[in-house]
C-alpha cells in the first residue's frame, strides 16, 4: 500500500464508519415502514366489508367474507389503528424531545458574548438542517395523528360505540386553528355533527369528507351525510360504488395473501427437503455442492476496503448526495414522477461510482481467475433463482416477525417503499419497478455477491463469507429495523451463489423479491383511494 492511498483510507474510514453510524441512529427515531403497510391492509379489508355478490346463498357468502376477512374485521381495525396511533405517537414524542434538546443548545451557544473556536459554522448549518428536519417531522406525525383520530372515530361509530366517537373528534376540534390541519380539524366537525343526537349538518360537509377522507372511511361519511339529508340516489350511488370497490379489493386482498402464503409454503416444503437431502446425502446433496470450495483471491484487504469505503460508502453516503445537493433541484412530493426520476438517478450515479471505483482497484490483476464474476445462461441459475426466493421467504417471515417485536414499531424503512406505495402514477411506478427490480439487483449482485463474498473467502470459510457479506450488505440500507430480515434475505443469497457459482441466480432471486414488495405495494395502494 502506498503511503497515499494508506493516508487516503486512514482518513475516510473513520469518516464513513461515523456517517453510517450516525445514519443507522437516525434510523433509530423514525418508525418502521411496516406500521403504514398493515394499516393499508387493514384499509382494504374494510373495503371488502361490502361485498355482497348477487344470486348468492347469504349463509355461504357470509362463511366466505368470515373465513377471508375474520370474525370481526371492524373491531381488528379499530385495534390495528390504536396501535397505529401509540406507534406514531411515541415517534412524536422522541421527535419532539430531541428538537427540544437541539433548541436549548442553541440557547446555550449564544449566552457567551464571543463565539466559542470549537463551533464551527458548518456545526451551526448541521443544527440548523437538523432542526429543519425534526421539525419537519413533527409536523407530519401531528398530521398523521390526526388522521388516525379521524378514521378511529368512524370505527367506533360504526361499531355503535357513538360517545366514545364523540371524544375522539372533540380532541381534534379543541386544537387551535393556528395549526397546520384546519382542514381535518373541520372534517372532524362535520363527522361530530353527523353523529350527534341531534345531527348537526355543517356547510361544506361535502367537501372536507371528500378532500380528507379516503376509501371506506369517506363511503362511510358520505353514506350518513346522505342519508340525513334524504339523498337516497346518493346513497344508492354510493353503495353501487363501495360494492365495485368491495369485489375488486377482495380480490387484491386474495392475491395479496393466497401468493405469498402459498410461494412461502412450497418453500418451506424445499426448505425441508434440502436440509433433509443434506442431513441424508452428506456431501451429494445440493446444499453441499460447492459448500467448501473458495475462490482464488489476487488481492488482499486493502482493496476490499478501498472498493467499499471509497466506492460504495463514500460515493453513495457522501459525495454523490452532496453534489446533488448543490445543485439547484426544487423536491415536490406533489410531483411523484421527478422523485421516482430522481431516486433512479441518484442510484444509477451512485452504482456508476462503486463500480468505477472497483474496476479500477481490480483492473491489474486482470486477467482474473477462474470463477470470477460469472454471468452464464447455461446451468441451473434459473431454478437456483426461483428456489431460492421461495425458501427465502419463510426465513425471513419468520425472522420479520421476531424483529417486529425486538424493535417495537422503531427502526426506521427504506424511503422508496413508502413513495411506491403511495404513488398512483403509472410512469413513476414504472420507474419504481425499473430502480427496484432491475438496477438494485444487478449493481448490489455484482457488489456484494460478485466482489466482497468471495473476496473474503481468502480470511474466511465460505459460511463465514456469506454471513459477513450478509450483514454489510444489510447494514448498507441503514435502517436499523432492517438489518436482521435483509441479513437473512442476504445469506439465502449467497448460499444461491456460492452454489450454483453464477451471478444470474442470486441477480434473479433478488429482482423476484424486489418485484413481489413492488407488485404488493401497488395493489395495495391502488385499494385505499
Amino acid at each position: 500500500m502506498t503511503l497515499k492511498r494508506f493516508l487516503l483510507l486512514f482518513v475516510l474510514t473513520p469518516v464513513v464508519v461515523l456517517s453510517s453510524a450516525f445514519s443507522l441512529f437516525v434510523s433509530w427515531q423514525k418508525p418502521q415502514f411496516q406500521n403504514n403497510l398493515e394499516l393499508y391492509q387493514t384499509n382494504i379489508v374494510l373495503q371488502a366489508l361490502a361485498w355482497q355478490p348477487e344470486d348468492q346463498d347469504g349463509e355461504n357468502v357470509a362463511a366466505i367474507r368470515k373465513s377471508i376477512l375474520g370474525e370481526n374485521p371492524l373491531q381488528d381495525a379499530t385495534e390495528q389503528y390504536n396501535k397505529a396511533f401509540i406507534s406514531v405517537k411515541t415517534s412524536l414524542d422522541k421527535a419532539k424531545q430531541e428538537l427540544g434538546k437541539l433548541r436549548s443548545q442553541d440557547i446555550t451557544a449564544v449566552t457567551p458574548p464571543k463565539p466559542l473556536p470549537s463551533d464551527p459554522i458548518e456545526t451551526k448549518v448541521s443544527k440548523l438542517d437538523q432542526q429543519k428536519q425534526l421539525q419537519q417531522t413533527v409536523t407530519q406525525q401531528q398530521k398523521l395523528l390526526s388522521k388516525l383520530d379521524l378514521r378511529l372515530g368512524i370505527l367506533q361509530a360504526k361499531q355503535g360505540q357513538t360517545d366514545q366517537a364523540l371524544q375522539t373528534w372533540e380532541k381534534l376540534e379543541k386544537i387551535s386553528n393556528s395549526t397546520p390541519n384546519p382542514d381535518l380539524i373541520e372534517t372532524a366537525r362535520v363527522l361530530s355533527g353527523l353523529w350527534s343526537s341531534p345531527p348537526r349538518l355543517l356547510p361544506n360537509a361535502q367537501k372536507l369528507i371528500q378532500n380528507n377522507l379516503e376509501g371506506w372511511f369517506r363511503s362511510t361519511a358520505l353514506i350518513q351525510l346522505y342519508q340525513l339529508q334524504q339523498r337516497q340516489d346518493a346513497v344508492l350511488g354510493i353503495q353501487a360504488a363501495q360494492q365495485e370497490a368491495a369485489a375488486e379489493a377482495l380480490l387484491k386482498f386474495v392475491i395479496i395473501g393466497t401468493v405469498p402464503t402459498f410461494t412461502a409454503f412450497v418453500g418451506l416444503l424445499l426448505l425441508v427437503f434440502l436440509l433433509g437431502q443434506r442431513l441424508v446425502k452428506g456431501k451429494e446433496a445440493l446444499l453441499a455442492q460447492n459448500a467448501d470450495r473458495t475462490w482464488s483471491t489476487p488481492w488482499d484487504g486493502e482493496t476490499i476496503l478501498q472498493v467499499f469505503v471509497l466506492g460504495f460508502f463514500f460515493m453513495g453516503q457522501l459525495l454523490v448526495p452532496e453534489i446533488l445537493a448543490l445543485l439547484p433541484i426544487k423536491h415536490s412530493s406533489s410531483n411523484i414522477r421527478f422523485e421516482a426520476f430522481y431516486i433512479l438517478v441518484t442510484y444509477l450515479l451512485v452504482a456508476a461510482g462503486a463500480l468505477s471505483v472497483l474496476y479500477v482497484s481490480i483492473k491489474r490483476f486482470f486477467p482474473l481467475p477462474e470463477g470470477w464474476f460469472r454471468l452464464s445462461l447455461r446451468g441451473k441459475w434459473f431454478w437456483w433463482g426461483v428456489g431460492g426466493y421461495c425458501t427465502a421467504l419463510p426465513i425471513v417471515i419468520i425472522v420479520s416477525l421476531v424483529n417486529q417485536k425486538l424493535w417495537q414499531g422503531q427502526g426506521g424503512s427504506n424511503p422508496l417503499l413508502q413513495l411506491a406505495l403511495e404513488s398512483k402514477d403509472s410512469i413513476a411506478l414504472g420507474i419504481f419497478f425499473f430502480t427496484a427490480a432491475i438496477a438494485a439487483p444487478l449493481f448490489e449482485e455484482l457488489l456484494f455477491r460478485g466482489f466482497l463474498l468471495p473476496s473474503l473467502t481468502r480470511y474466511l470459510s465460505v459460511g463465514g463469507a456469506i454471513f459477513a457479506s450478509s450483514l454489510l450488505f444489510a447494514a448498507a440500507h441503514l435502517s436499523l429495523s432492517e438489518i436482521i430480515p435483509l441479513t437473512a434475505l442476504g445469506m439465502v443469497l449467497g448460499t444461491v451463489y456460492t452454489r450454483s457459482r453464477n451471478l444470474l441466480a442470486p441477480m434473479l432471486l433478488h429482482s423476484l423479491w424486489n418485484s413481489g414488495t413492488l407488485l404488493s405495494l401497488f395493489l395495495l395502494g391502488t385499494s385505499n383511494n
